[in-house]
């Protein structure tokens, strides 16, 4: 439907751009955090939503289902469970409130805590999302380097001493210590230790997202900072969308009542899908434990996919470290390869991947960087892809010179 009425004039300022219509997945898909549909637990998710609904499907007749802003309990109670068990993290129903995945944490953590010219610290690489919230907020954003065990704490003491001596007390340290978004590390416990030391020496809280921490390899993680932490200065978020299904749209934010209640209070939509979340509690409590290695292990095998493939077709002008768990690969080409224009060329040949400068804080420095992820295609679909990515680099930046082994003439 088009419409001769001008809205234009009425839209406030500092709205973000219009979006593009959507048009589909690219043929060869390597953006967003989908996961390995193989993997989706697809035949327990319907009993456990026959079974829930069966159950207690009339309660969907009252908002929340009767059991209060917070989410429904069974889910937390899981929760309480899982947390203690995976990220040493003691925690009661009151201490958990369920959202609309990450992202709605992520507004709610910034709704309760900012205002407009305020200072926060995040990793120099980090989630696309948190940056695009944090600049559409009008904030102050200082990141700090990553080594291969993440945040470097040399640098972050710095940084949070030159702040201090400029009269700034920064809204809080965000981090993704365990596997990292985009770079797949995990932070020792001792550096954890170190960040939490720092953090109460300032009177800095920590936003700790732990959106990744079910997909480590090795099934071995270390305490969550929420888990370590003396003085109870971190806010934890985490989410059943890489463990689970992304579209299902369930994470949880794990606080003190202090903060809690501030959150809650912002959390004005009448409370998250309870459909999903009944689902989830039912599958989660018999099934939840031996999934996840399954998945893990499948996402592995396309990681190693996709390094084979880059390594056949980039050679050496492709250079990565294997993440350590996760569905995401962080890629340095040559420097004279611009990835946001390579990303467009990509597209525009039906391969999609994300450029490293939207993922980064320092866009010199991710300049010729990109962030592929390797859940969502096939292992066919992988090979092809970055056949075609190689080639399309070729063209556009004499990038590899030699493509499969095979020396390419201009």
């Amino acid at each position: 439907m088009t419409s001769s009425f001008d809205f234009a004039p009425l839209f406030p300022a500092g709205l973000p751009a219009p979006s593009a219509r959507w048009t589909g997945l690219a043929r060869y898909s390597f953006v967003g955090g989908n996961n390995d549909s193989e993997q989706l637990p697809l035949d327990a998710l319907i009993a456990a939503a026959t079974e829930a609904l069966q159950r207690e499907g009339r309660s969907l007749s009252t908002y929340g289902l009767a059991h209060g802003p917070q989410g429904y309990v069974p889910l937390r109670e899981f929760l309480v469970t899982k947390l203690k068990r995976d990220a040493g993290i003691s925690c009661t129903v009151d201490d958990l409130m369920i959202v609309s995945g990450s992202l709605q944490a992520l507004d709610l953590v910034n709704n309760t805590l900012l205002s407009r010219g305020d200072t926060v610290i995040v990793e120099q690489e980090t989630y696309q999302g948190a940056l695009q919230r944090l600049t559409r907020l009008g904030v102050n954003i200082v990141g700090i380097p990553l080594d291969d065990d993440g945040m470097r704490m040399d640098a972050l003491a710095s940084t949070l001493a030159d702040l201090k001596s400029r009269g700034i007390r920064p809204k809080y340290i965000y981090t993704i210590p365990t596997v990292q978004n985009p770079t797949g590390s995990i932070m020792p416990e001792s550096r954890r230790a170190e960040l939490l030391r720092l953090s109460a020496a300032y009177g800095v809280p920590v936003f700790e997202d732990d959106c990744y921490a079910d997909l480590v390899w090795s099934g071995q993680r270390p305490p969550a900072l929420y888990a370590m932490s003396q003085h109870g200065g971190v806010i934890h978020v985490g989410s059943f969308s890489k463990s689970i299904a992304p579209a299902l749209r369930v994470g949880f934010i794990v606080a003190s009542w202090d903060v809690m209640s501030r959150m809650l209070a912002l959390k004005t939509d009448a409370g998250s899908g309870a459909l999903e979340q009944m689902v989830l509690a039912t599958y989660c409590k018999p099934h939840f434990a031996s999934h996840v290695p399954a998945l893990t292990k499948a996402l592995r095998t396309k990681l190693d996919t996709l390094m084979e493939a880059l390594n056949e077709q980039f050679g050496t002008a492709a250079e990565f470290e294997a993440p350590k768990g996760g569905i995401f690969l962080w890629v340095k080409l040559p420097d004279q390869v611009d990835t946001l224009k390579l990303y467009q060329a990509a597209l525009a040949a039906g391969v999609a991947i994300n450029p490293g400068p939207e993922w980064s804080t320092n866009k010199g420095y991710s300049g010729s960087r990109l962030r592929l992820c390797f859940a969502s295609p096939s292992h066919q679909q992988i090979r092809e892809g970055v056949a075609a990515l190689a080639e399309i680099c070729r063209k556009e930046f004499g990038v590899p010179a030699r493509s499969a082994n095979i020396e390419k003439r201009a």
